[in-house]
């Protein structure tokens, strides 16, 4: 579909006067499990005009070539192309299956000697591989792979520490959190959208409910502070 077609379709997409039809959405197989299957079951029992139709990718999709209508995505420098809106604050933390018996509030010194988990390159997390080479993590990593869902089934089969989102690893009662939040690894949950489409009811409908439900969720997704 060339450009003209593209804007014409966002163009007519707009005027939609009420909330039904369908949203195009994308965001990540950690944000759906850990977060937002169950906001999206209470937004369409509130709006059942409305159908989501989900694309899970770690990848951003390309909202101006209408890939998707909205962008639910963590990220600390989103597109200036898009309109956005931030929801929350993620907090990530270092975490172990209880079997290794570490003690939580332990340094990264001391947790240094243990196997490490670390992301697989196309998960594209640079603050986190900056973070691992600060403190000489790289060399203790025993297993990389680039979803943070994987990242979190390896920590529960015991084969090393890895840094996860707080929301994520937290529902598991067999793994432990050993660090307080890191500041430089924490990270903004951003609602985006095209400019094109700000004027479509079910959008803003759909922005508007996840901005109230997630922001009810603040404390637990920055994170518990340990002690």
């Amino acid at each position: 579909m060339d450009e003209a077609a593209l804007d014409a379709e966002r163009k007519v997409a707009g005027r939609d006067l009420e909330p039904k039809g369908e949203i195009w959405t994308t965001t990540t197989d950690s944000l759906l499990m850990g977060l937002l299957s169950p906001l999206f079951t209470q937004f369409q029992h509130t709006y059942p005009g409305i159908v989501l139709d989900v694309a899970v990718s770690n990848q951003l999709f390309n909202l101006t070539r209408r890939e998707a209508d909205v962008a639910i995505r963590p990220s600390n420098a989103p597109p200036e192309n898009l309109i956005g809106r931030p929801l929350t604050a993620i907090g990530q933390a270092v975490y172990g299956h209880r079997s290794l018996n570490l003690t939580p509030g332990a340094s990264i010194k001391s947790l240094a000697s243990q196997p490490w988990i670390g992301a697989g390159s196309r998960l594209q997390d640079s603050a986190l591989d900056q973070w691992m080479d600060k403190h000489a993590l790289k060399t203790a990593c025993v297993y990389r792979v680039d979803t943070l869902v994987n990242i979190l089934s390896a920590v529960r089969s015991g084969m090393g520490l890895a840094v996860l989102p707080c929301y994520l690893a937290d529902e598991d009662p067999d793994i432990i959190q050993l660090t307080d939040p890191i500041p430089e690894l924490e990270y903004g949950l951003w609602f985006l959208m095209h400019p094109d489409l700000r004027g479509v009811v079910r959008i803003h409908a759909f922005m508007d409910f996840l901005t109230e439900t997630v922001r009810a969720q603040k404390q637990r997704l920055a994170g518990p502070l340990l002690g």
